[in-house]
């Protein structure tokens, strides 16, 4: 069963749509937003974009934890649906300015001129997509102003994959293992003086 580790919905039950949804593990959540407080503080003004959203479990925890805002990128009608139930029964659709869930795919979304810049993008996409399509994703949504311009960025990957390495406009910070998962970390490369 996936919960809510913290914060204000802490504890409370996340849905988990049927299927190949692979929810990123307590664990390994609970290390991330350490690293990601550890980083940049806490998230209460931070904008979030959860790409492959699944069960919406690092976004969701990311309102919970405070962030400001949080988009919820999940490709697949059915998953998107048990990810609105589940905004709704965490009270979470009370300000939809604060949250969304928009149904489309990653791929398509980073080609679109950004609506806002975003201080933490989490991206955990199936582990068969090959790292050369999660790199072109990344590109472009650096290249469409999806970036703050001191964003953290967190890649998902299967830990027995080759070590990840960023594209264009990112650089990485640091890597952590957590079972079958490693968590990579980059940030936005500031642009030359």
């Amino acid at each position: 069963m996936t919960r809510i580790i913290a914060g204000a919905a802490g504890g409370r039950r996340i849905d988990v749509p049927p299927g190949a949804t692979r929810p990123t593990a307590d664990r390994a959540r609970e290390g991330l937003f350490s690293t990601l407080e550890a980083l940049r503080g806490p998230l209460t003004t931070a904008r979030v974009l959860d790409l492959y959203a699944g069960s919406g479990a690092v976004g969701l925890e990311a309102v919970s934890r405070g962030a400001r805002a949080v988009l919820l990128v999940e490709a697949g009608p059915r998953a998107a649906r048990v990810l609105r139930g589940t905004v709704r029964a965490l009270g979470f659709d009370r300000d939809p300015a604060r949250v969304e869930v928009r149904v489309e795919r990653a791929e398509r979304l980073a080609r679109t001129p950004a609506p806002a810049a975003y201080d933490v993008v989490f991206a955990d996409p199936p582990y068969h997509l090959a790292a050369e399509a999660l790199r072109r994703v990344l590109a472009d949504l650096v290249g469409h102003g999806w970036l703050a311009a001191d964003a953290t960025v967190v890649v998902e990957r299967a830990s027995r994959d080759a070590p990840w390495s960023w594209p264009s406009g990112l650089v990485a910070t640091r890597s952590r293992r957590y079972g079958a998962g490693t968590l990579w970390y980059g940030r936005a490369a500031r642009p030359p003086d």
